[in-house]
């Protein structure tokens, strides 16, 4: 990489103190792309869609807050980011019935449509390589579709800020970090370092990434004002390859071979999933940098329990939710616990739950 941001001595970005944002290059903004990530199966909500769609849909495509689903509310956040053609929608084919209306606007050569769900790591890879095929100078900015904004306007500002870094940084990963507070152990957490810059956004070298510790883990990561990892994550597409294929080479390797050939159906089928911040981002704390979002409002809806406690805080009463949940405080929705094995357990809706699945 032509920047030198790894020191390849020590691993680790230089120091640059104090030193004033620069600018993006003339014509940068034409090589930024969003890349939406639309192909969870979202199976620990499905109970949760089941009530408000009628049926057992992913979450991308149930809505949640009244109105628009989670996947039209991204895009619109999105709409005054990106040029439209520069937004890349990652799905799973067997949500077909779903998507199909969703994205009836949408060309089809902004749509990949992946065979299965093999995970973030794999998702990412095939939409990376796919950008890089039509601009080898891409910026790519990954952007989760269940996830909630108190705050859109706090959202662009942290999109802008992770892909300004990214930027201004070109060797590196830019992770966007949300305050922490509580031990939560079913997030990434983002162990920052030394202040790369201060201006006009702080922006951090990265100790240590952990991906859902323990409890006890959880509690100290807390104590040393730790960040909630979002997911949203800035960077050159190249350099992000770069990143992937010092893990999973073979993935990679695989995925450029079946799109040359058009065979993604078949590499699929013998593809192991990925996933991107455990088999990764954890291992290379060395390659990622941090912006904190403080505005934003942001919030993982991963759970029944953090859809309810979210609605609670932000005092929304979609028509769906039942009458004796409406008058509850917050703290009555979401009482957070942790088994003996550091497994989380949703206590407000116990009747509410499902199993693991492969994130996107």
């Amino acid at each position: 990489m032509s920047s030198g941001l790894i020191d390849t001595n020590n691993g680790v970005p230089p120091t640059r103190e104090n030193s004033p944002a620069v600018l993006p290059p003339h014509g940068t903004a034409g090589h930024r792309w969003a890349v939406v990530l639309a192909g969870g199966d979202g199976t620990r909500l499905k109970s949760l869609t089941l009530e408000i769609a009628g049926d057992q849909r992913p979450k991308q495509f149930c809505s949640f807050f009244g109105g628009e689903t989670l996947l039209t509310q991204t895009r619109a956040r999105l709409e005054s980011l990106f040029h439209v053609d520069r937004e890349l929608f990652v799905v799973t084919r067997s949500h077909e019935s779903y998507y199909r209306e969703e994205l009836r606007n949408v060309d089809e050569s902004r749509i990949i449509p992946q065979p299965l769900n093999r995970g973030t790591g794999v998702a990412v890879a095939v939409a990376l390589v796919h950008i890089l095929q039509s601009d080898p100078n891409a910026v790519v900015v990954l952007v989760p579709c269940d996830h909630y904004y108190s705050d859109d306007e706090g959202f662009g500002r942290a999109i802008r800020s992770v892909i300004s870094s990214a930027e201004q940084y070109p060797d590196a990963v830019v992770l966007l970090g949300a305050e922490a507070h509580y031990a939560e152990i079913e997030y990434g957490w983002i162990e920052v370092g030394s202040a790369v810059s201060d201006s006009p956004v702080p922006l951090f070298r990265v100790n240590r990434f952990w991906e859902k510790p323990s409890i006890l883990q959880a509690e100290e990561l807390l104590r040393r004002g730790c960040l909630w990892n979002t997911f949203v994550t800035a960077g050159r597409a190249s350099t992000f390859l770069d990143v992937l294929s010092a893990e999973v080479p073979n993935v990679v390797l695989a995925i450029n071979k079946a799109l040359a050939d058009n065979e993604l159906e078949a590499a699929y089928g013998v593809m192991p999933a990925v996933d991107l911040s455990h088999q990764v981002f954890a291992p290379q704390p060395h390659r990622l940098l941090a912006v904190r979002d403080l505005t934003s409002g942001w919030a993982d809806l991963g759970s029944p329990t953090r859809v309810m406690e979210t609605l609670a805080r932000n005092n929304i009463h979609p028509a769906w939710l039942r009458e004796e949940y409406k008058s509850l405080p917050p703290s009555d929705f979401y009482r957070h616990r942790a088994a003996p094995d550091g497994a989380g357990q949703d206590a407000a809706l116990p009747a509410i739950q499902g199993g693991k699945e492969p994130k996107q």
